[in-house]
């Protein structure tokens, strides 16, 4: 733009509308912000000539082109600003209807700019498009978050990848590229639009090829079935640049979700595959049913078992020993996957291990029955067998109920739980005793989340005070008590801080 534009007002005119309009069809801006940006920089030169106190005003005619500046005085009595306040009695002379808080404007005679106030212009207005610059791309990519973008490499730097997308630049942090990913100044990378910021130096748009989402947006590009929503991605989980495991839907019984994103060949999913350097892609069918969910998503592996515990949200899967590794994956990298697709943690174990822990689960809790009951070895392997875990279950349960196992009579139903119910007596004394010894906090009590033998457990491994409680993580409390869950062992901590709090 150049500076003779402001030197002289006879460009106050249908030019100055030429310049504004093609100042705005280069730079993609609106004429109005860019009329705006020449009205700032004639209003500073006004002031410079004015005065930089008065309040001074400048217009540009959209139609004729024609500059009006315009000083604003205000009607005050007494006068506290000199420069933009005048006393009613000297608006009285202007008008005689004139009364407090009037306002009154008059017309300054145009300025003719010299060259540093040109200059000045200048700057002012090559300032305020930038900034208009900066806002229109800011609204352009705000709501574009979400979306994968196409862009040149402009700069490669060891940290960094500055992108140029259309008429503003885009940055992949290096923990945002691919493992091993080297791209050089001209190349084309497409990546997923993670953020964007508005920062003094312009808005920020900040790119992924690592987002699990940007997987996704490939799908919708590459599966016309995914992007008209007949199949639907439930979920999905990344070990960027090694390997992935993508869960699909669909309520059409005609349509194979599965077979639809591999395509004819495997040609969807390898369109993918190399989009992402060689990223293995595993494709499973989501379920609603968590077990069944958990099978596919650990796939290729077959596992033969899954042990569900809705409360926690765990798996324990049970795998065929020659299908362990395969199911476990590289340094855990199969079953970490299923777990972030399926929002569940998994738990991997052999068929072998399996049996051999039951076996001693089995022989553990029938030696705790012969002891506690102090009866023999068949009764505590029929109790075992029918799925009594301690002695506890068995003292309240009713004499007809345990009568009806095979080979128990009423006589030895009766006799077992009296047997139990003492057990438990002499064992409750027991733990009284050693609490009693332990000096424990009253405060632990009245929380009333304990049991007895919770809060010997506590006591012996130094929980003595409700600050030690307070003090517990929520896995450090269900270590020591596996009968809490989660959330109950947070309740817990949460309520033993209050007293912080008040």
């Amino acid at each position: 733009m150049s500076t003779a534009l402001w030197t002289d007002s006879k460009f106050y005119g249908p030019e100055l509308l030429q310049v504004a309009d093609s100042v705005a069809r280069e730079k993609g801006l609106n004429k109005d912000q860019v009329l705006e940006a020449m009205e700032g920089a004639i209003q500073k030169a006004a002031k410079s000539r004015y005065g930089h106190e008065s309040d001074i005003r400048a217009n540009i005619d959209k139609k004729t082109g024609e500059v009006t500046i315009m000083k604003y005085l205000t009607v005050k009595d007494p006068v506290e600003d000199e420069f933009n306040e005048i006393t009613l009695d000297e608006a009285k002379k202007m008008d005689p209807n004139a009364e407090i808080g009037t306002v009154f404007t008059t017309k300054l005679p145009p300025i003719n700019f010299g060259r540093v106030a040109a200059q000045t212009g200048r700057q002012i207005i090559v300032q305020k498009i930038r900034e208009a610059e900066r806002e229109k791309q800011y609204n352009e990519f705000k709501d574009r978050v979400g979306e994968i973008v196409s862009g040149v490499v402009k700069r490669a730097e060891f940290n960094s990848v500055t992108l140029d997308v259309g008429h503003t630049e885009a940055v992949i942090r290096r923990d945002q590229l691919l493992p091993k990913e080297n791209f050089r100044v001209g190349d084309r990378v497409r990546a997923y639009i993670a953020d964007v910021s508005r920062e003094d130096r312009g808005p920020q748009i900040f790119l992924s090829r690592t987002h699990p989402q940007f997987l996704v947006k490939l799908f919708w590009q590459e599966v016309p079935e995914i992007y008209e929503r007949v199949i639907e991605i439930k979920s999905v989980a990344r070990d960027p640049g090694s390997r992935a495991k993508i869960a699909v839907y669909t309520s059409d019984a005609n349509i194979d979700p599965i077979g639809a994103c591999v395509g004819v060949r495997g040609s969807r999913v390898q369109a993918i595959i190399q989009e992402l350097q060689g990223e293995k892609i595993d494709i499973v069918l989501w379920s609603d049913d968590p077990a069944t969910f958990a099978v596919n998503a650990l796939a290729p592996a077959e596992v033969s078992r899954v042990v569900v515990d809705e409360e926690n949200h765990k798996f324990e899967v049970l795998a065929p020993d020659s299908q362990l590794s395969l199911a476990i994956g590289r340094r855990g990298q199969n079953v970490r996957l299923a777990s972030m697709l399926i929002g569940w943690n998994v738990t991997v174990v052999s068929e072998t291990e399996a049996l051999e822990r039951k076996n001693k689960e089995y022989h553990e809790s029938s030696k705790a029955f012969m002891d506690a009951l102090d009866c023999d070895e068949v009764i505590a392997h029929l109790l075992v067998t029918e799925g009594f875990s301690n002695v506890e279950e068995l003292a309240y349960i009713s004499k007809e109920d345990l009568s009806s196992i095979e080979g128990f009579d009423e006589n030895l139903a009766e006799e077992l739980i009296n047997r139990a119910n003492v057990y438990l007596s002499k064992k409750e004394e027991e733990i009284k005793k050693q609490l009693s010894e332990k000096n424990i906090d009253e405060k632990i009590i009245e929380l009333d989340a304990f049991s007895n033998s919770d809060l010997l457990v506590l006591a012996n491994a130094g929980i003595l005070k409700l600050d030690d409680v307070a003090d517990l993580s929520v896995s450090e409390l269900v270590e020591l008590l596996p009968n809490l869950s989660d959330d109950e062992a947070s309740s817990v901590i949460m309520k033993a801080r209050e007293h912080w709090f008040k």
